[in-house]
């Protein structure tokens, strides 16, 4: 199964320092059962680019708690056994959670099959929706049009091999 790891370009520094995402638990970002009834559709590419939408905005969510990140969106792209991503019972249901998925250990980088990264002309959009997450939460309209403007940028597309590229 292909799931979406979030997070930051520390993080991804980390996890190349480590050799590996982690330690677990982790939450990554699926095509779950919840994704597909919330995006109604078959397209096996489309619910992908969901699920990583999904943990575009987690990385945001990770932006938004530390100050001091650089203001890009991180998305690692992993392939682990099935039974490896568990979606929890208790939150399937929840909004915020849809996609959602715990991988009880860490993942070894070499696993990843991509990594995505905003661009540079994302970072002023990525930082006003990090510092206006908290008030769209809270159901400021104008917030959540802040968090929308970083939606609108794509991440792109990075092989594994260019993480030291990204990090240095």
């Amino acid at each position: 199964m292909r799931v979406y790891v979030p997070l930051t370009l520390h993080g991804l520094a980390e996890a190349h320092k480590a050799g590996e995402l982690g330690p677990g638990p982790l939450t990554a970002y699926a095509v779950t059962p919840g994704l597909r009834e919330w995006y109604v559709s078959d397209d096996i590419e489309e619910l992908e680019y969901a699920a990583l939408n999904r943990a575009a905005a987690g990385s945001l969510r990770l932006l938004a708690g530390d100050p001091a990140a650089a203001r890009r969106r991180v998305v690692v792209a992993v392939d682990v056994p099935d039974q490896d991503a568990v979606a929890d019972p208790d939150r399937v249901l929840l909004p915020s959670a849809l996609g959602e998925v715990r991988i009880a250990s860490a993942v070894a980088l070499a696993k990843a099959a991509a990594v995505h990264v905003d661009a540079d002309d994302a970072v002023g959009d990525v930082s006003a929706a990090a510092g206006a997450l908290g008030a769209a939460d809270q159901g400021d309209d104008d917030a959540q049009f802040t968090v929308d403007g970083a939606e609108d940028h794509e991440l792109l597309w990075y092989g594994v091999q260019e993480i030291p590229n990204l990090i240095g």
